[in-house]
């Protein structure tokens, strides 16, 4: 794989959260297929960039402020086709009746990615948590919709091939 490539998936990952941080939606566009499949746990799941793009726009707009920071980036790739593990923290501010007023948590994003005529784009996302802090009312920012705090285990997640990059990662070294 050629370090211009992992450098651009690197960028696009790190996009992410600029999009989501800032509330610019139409970066999704550059982030992510039309046919993206996110699944974020629970019923947080989409298969379309459209409602993906909503749906964020919907839950994200009453925080006062977010931040997400992905680090620990580890890339492969095959082709026209690539896959990216990465951590994330996240902070979530939003003023609640009682508790506290942030919400935080990490996890770890399990990406599949392709290069399309604009660059490389993620086709695929799973994200889980690994960790939560705070109050977890600030997260409830869909009136009746209460937001569940599943913590999963890295170790025990690529142990059962949940982790699709790992799994990759383990067949390329069975082939060498």
């Amino acid at each position: 794989m050629k370090s211009d490539d992992i450098a651009e998936i690197i960028n696009v990952v790190n996009l992410y959260p600029v999009a989501v941080d800032t509330q610019q939606w139409a970066l999704f566009d550059q982030v992510f297929t039309d046919d993206i499949a996110a699944d974020f746990g629970g019923a947080a799941v989409w298969n379309d960039l459209r409602s993906f793009k909503a749906a964020f726009e919907a839950i994200h707009q009453p925080f006062e402020s977010t931040q997400h920071v992905t680090t620990n980036h580890q890339v492969a790739s095959s082709g026209s086709n690539a896959s990216c593990l990465s951590y994330v923290h996240g902070r979530f501010i939003r003023k609640v009746s009682s508790g506290g007023d942030m919400f935080e948590s990490t996890g770890w994003y399990d990406d599949s990615l392709v290069k399309v005529s604009g660059g490389w784009r993620i086709r695929k996302r799973v994200c889980r948590m690994q960790w939560w802090g705070g109050n977890p009312a600030v997260l409830e920012t869909v009136p009746g919709v209460k937001v569940e705090q599943v913590v999963n285990s890295l170790r025990s997640e690529a142990g059962a091939r949940n982790i699709a990059h790992v799994t990759n990662l383990l067949k390329a070294g069975e082939r060498t």
